[in-house]
């Protein structure tokens, strides 16, 4: 025994000696050992190293179990006591446009007069010359309804002979001028969209807001007409995107509005074909809300493909059942307290009414898609879990995504359809001190709670947490501090990383490859620069990452 040990002192401090900082090859033998690994697999929680075969978990162990298992020319990673766990999932965001140039410019978002903002715009339409459209991004809708003129003038003083278009910071809505409503035919009376609004003055002219899907179509017509628009899309990705989600640990997303007329899924494909991935990707397809639905449904499903051996799977599709509280779009029980539109009934909008969510469910599930649907008002959620429990079967893994608001009548149907609930709550908006700060649009009975990602998971339901990116903060330890911190919303941490791990592997159907570290799954982690287990709420949220693995291969940094 005395020798035993001896032997292996000796090889451990030879091992020291020539400490190795692991490299981006996943081909071959590799032992990741002295570390404290959180392995998400309940049969074996914690571990001190790794071997590893052509990027494979072979076994998960002790130091010596695993050096063991070693041939003489493997690569021996010495962790030096820091925590791993698996590779943070986020099933929830929106990379391509997050990362792309599309957008030129970005207005400033601590601006309280909606007249301030033209400076900005000024300044954009000077750096960006010519009569192409002109995009921008950052405002906020609350503010620009302050304006005591149309807010279609205010960018006609930048441009009366180029369109130019500023997103607000949710996405849910478009500022532009009055050459960009021409542009779409806004101009003149027309109906609203489905799922969209067009604010209009008091002489029912368009004011140059445009609510949720009139916005989108604004959007995809600029983009249209940009030939650079691909280009810029991919290069962002490259260049930013898939960088920034490797930098925070990241390994595998879901793209939750790919919007298929604008080449998404095929910027995603040339990443791939070329061997750019750093991450496992689910596109989710955008279903356009005025697509006619037969040719819509042909052409969704001549896009699906799923092979679990490749990063990037196309079976997901993005639907919106409402909008969002703030521009009082989210479908509720009851009417607003505010009327922004002066429309018949003041309780939200649908971008999919349930019967035709139901439809869609119907004729895809069969395909392989699982359905990823956006519902924030109480009416949103129980109308999109009417549309599963309707169409639905247990073949599906659908998910209702953001759950603001949710009937507690409605928490037990999540598990009872097998319906995940995805939730974000890294932005401030989502802490219980600001709750009540939408008191004035929907009443304080209906403001808290806000995401009861306690209660769902006490009713059994299966919870994941994701991020929005770009509307909300990209880095999920930031998500993860204020998941334990949201009292009494609150969940523990071991339950806040399964919702990114093995709960959003689950959802992306990937469950049996990656989500855990346990020997014969893709050996997809990251490595801490402390033990979450082991720090106070800020430290998570403060933690940095020292190195992130795909298949066994450093991605980061």
């Amino acid at each position: 025994m005395l020798n035993h040990t001896y032997y292996w002192l000796i090889l451990l401090l030879f091992l020291a000696s020539c400490k190795e900082e692991g490299s981006e090859n996943a081909e071959g033998e590799k032992v990741f050992y002295n570390a404290k690994i959180y392995t998400v697999n309940e049969a074996q929680p914690w571990a001190d190293a790794m071997y590893l075969v052509d990027g494979r978990i072979e076994g998960v162990g002790t130091d010596e179990e695993m050096l063991a298992l070693a041939g003489p020319d493997a690569e021996l990673v010495d962790l030096a006591g820091d925590f791993v766990m698996p590779g943070i999932h986020d099933v929830h965001m929106h990379p391509l446009e997050a990362s792309s140039d599309n957008f030129q410019f970005t207005v400033n978002e601590n601006v309280w007069n909606p007249e301030n903002y033209v400076f900005d715009v000024e300044a954009a339409h000077l750096d960006h010359p010519g009569d192409g459209w002109l995009l921008g991004w950052g405002h906020w809708l609350d503010v620009l309804l302050e304006a005591d003129r149309p807010p279609r003038e205010i960018l006609d003083e930048v441009s009366t002979d180029r369109p130019i278009a500023v997103m607000e910071q949710t996405s849910h809505s478009i500022w532009c001028n009055t050459y960009a409503l021409q542009e779409l035919g806004f101009w003149e009376a027309v109906d609203d969209p489905i799922g969209g609004i067009i604010m209009r003055d008091g002489a029912a002219v368009p004011n140059g807001v445009l609510i949720d899907n009139a916005g989108n179509m604004m959007i995809d017509e600029a983009v249209a007409s940009n030939p650079n628009s691909v280009d810029n899309d991919y290069l962002g990705l490259v260049d930013y995107g898939l960088p920034e989600l490797a930098r925070y640990g990241i390994t595998s997303i879901c793209d939750a509005r790919a919007y298929w007329k604008r080449d998404h899924h095929l910027t995603w494909k040339r990443l791939e074909d070329e061997g750019k991935l750093t991450a496992r990707v689910n596109l989710g397809l955008w279903a356009y809300p005025t697509e006619e639905d037969a040719s819509q449904l042909t052409t969704l499903q001549s896009l699906y493909s799923y092979d679990p051996t490749r990063l990037l799977q196309i079976n997901q599709i993005k639907l919106y059942s409402d909008g969002i509280t703030h521009n009082t779009t989210a479908a509720l029980n009851q009417e607003y307290v505010i009327d922004y539109f002066e429309q018949a009934d003041n309780n939200g909008l649908n971008y999919f009414s349930q019967d035709r969510a139901a439809q869609y469910i119907a004729a895809l599930e069969g395909t392989g898609f699982d359905f990823h649907i956006h519902a924030i008002g109480n009416r949103g959620v129980h109308e999109a879990l009417n549309a599963i429990e309707e169409s639905g079967s247990a073949a599906g893994r659908h998910r209702l995504t953001h759950v603001e608001m949710v009937d507690p009548a409605d928490y037990s149907r999540f598990a009872g359809l097998n319906v995940t609930a995805d939730a974000q709550v890294a932005g401030d908006f989502s802490c219980p001190d600001h709750w009540h700060d939408n008191d004035y649009l929907i009443g304080a009975d209906l403001a808290a709670p806000q995401i009861p990602i306690k209660d769902l998971h006490e009713a059994g339901a299966r919870v994941t947490l994701s991020s929005d990116w770009d509307v909300s903060d990209l880095n999920p330890f930031t998500g993860m501090k204020n998941a334990i911190t949201r009292s009494p919303q609150e969940l523990t941490l071991e339950e806040v990383i399964k919702a990114y791990t093995i709960n959003a592997a689950y959802v992306m159907r990937q469950e049996e490859r990656v989500g855990s570290i346990e020997a014969g799954k893709e050996a997809d982690f990251v490595v801490l620069s402390r033990d979450l287990f082991d720090s106070t709420p800020n430290q998570i949220g403060n933690v940095n990452v020292i190195g992130t693995y795909l298949r066994g291969g450093r991605v980061y940094p």
